[in-house]
């Protein structure tokens, strides 16, 4: 299925935030925007993986001082998830930040997973189950106080989160709310992209993590396919929403968009060919699983993304 024109590949980046502000961080995302990036995104995460001991700043905060350097490029989280997030709070400092950025604001949002954030807070780590129902009532209460928490407030009681009254004026610059794009694999994650979400997130099938290049392509197009029945089945239109491709570090031997350009050049072919709009690359780190050459890194932006549009 090739890419729906009216959503081209779009390429961006993942700044993690582990660079001091003063040092490196505002040289950086600037220089982001200055390469052409659609977007540029971080983690939401309290900690992650090799970086537990090093440093690690807050997302929000960061996207907030990104906001105020930069002019053009889009800003998100990718993704944020209930593990230490509640929605109302989460609502304020996005409407906040969606203020300072001018409405360039899109937020990547997941059920989180199983690591450091998940028991952060004493804790102990969600059951599957429990970790989809919490998500699922997560994203439905936060579409609804980023949507409707005018001058009326907005109370809401369920199973996991609870709302009294909650005022979210003015509102998001961007209306009626700032775009969701939802990261799910199983078919109840993919029902919320279709409903709540502007895009869909994936880093691909992790089945096909352990497996060949052509086993991962495969296993991409195999989600195309379910998200596709899935909006089908929404009633709606799988072209309007966008579909992203994360670069995740645990992609098999063989898929390595930043070993030369002709490598971009070809993977990112290959995923406009399956039908995604965004593909997203993580800016390089010295010594971690991100760690690659920063000169092919940019001339990827500056090159590849060329010869891929001609």
């Amino acid at each position: 299925m090739a890419a729906s024109p009216e959503l081209p590949l779009r390429l961006s980046t993942v700044i993690l935030p582990v660079h001091r502000w003063s040092q490196e961080g505002r040289r950086i995302w600037q220089r982001a925007e200055e390469l052409g990036f659609h977007a540029a995104y971080t983690y939401d995460h309290l900690s992650w993986r090799s970086f537990r001991d090093r440093t690690w700043f807050g997302a929000l905060p960061t996207l907030t001082a990104a906001a105020a350097v930069t002019e053009r490029m889009r800003l998100g989280t990718m993704v944020t998830s209930p593990n230490f997030r509640h929605p109302v709070t989460l609502a304020k400092e996005l409407i906040t930040l969606d203020d300072v950025a001018q409405g360039r604001v899109t937020l990547g949002i997941g059920s989180g997973g199983t690591g450091f954030d998940a028991t952060a807070l004493g804790n102990e780590a969600w059951p599957p189950r429990e970790r989809a129902d919490r998500f699922e009532e997560f994203v439905r209460v936060l579409d609804r106080l980023l949507s409707e928490g005018g001058s009326g407030g907005i109370s809401y009681r369920g199973e996991f989160y609870s709302a009294h009254e909650v005022r979210t004026v003015p509102g998001c610059v961007q209306r009626p709310r700032l775009p969701f794009a939802v990261a799910a694999t199983g078919r109840r994650g993919l029902r919320l992209a279709a409903r709540h979400g502007q895009a869909w997130v994936t880093t691909g099938d992790p089945r096909t993590f352990d497996g060949s290049a052509a086993d991962f392509m495969a296993g991409l197009a195999r989600q195309m396919e379910h998200l596709e029945g899935v909006c089908e089945e929404a009633g709606r239109e799988p072209a309007g929403l966008g579909k992203i491709l994360l670069d995740a570090s645990s992609t098999p031997p063989g898929i390595d968009p930043l070993a030369s350009v002709a490598a971009f050049v070809d993977y990112a072919g290959a995923c406009a060919d399956l039908g995604f709009t965004e593909l997203v690359l993580h800016w390089p780190i010295p010594d971690s699983v991100f760690a690659a050459d920063l000169d092919v890194f940019e001339r990827v932006v500056t090159e590849g993304l060329p010869q891929l549009a001609g």
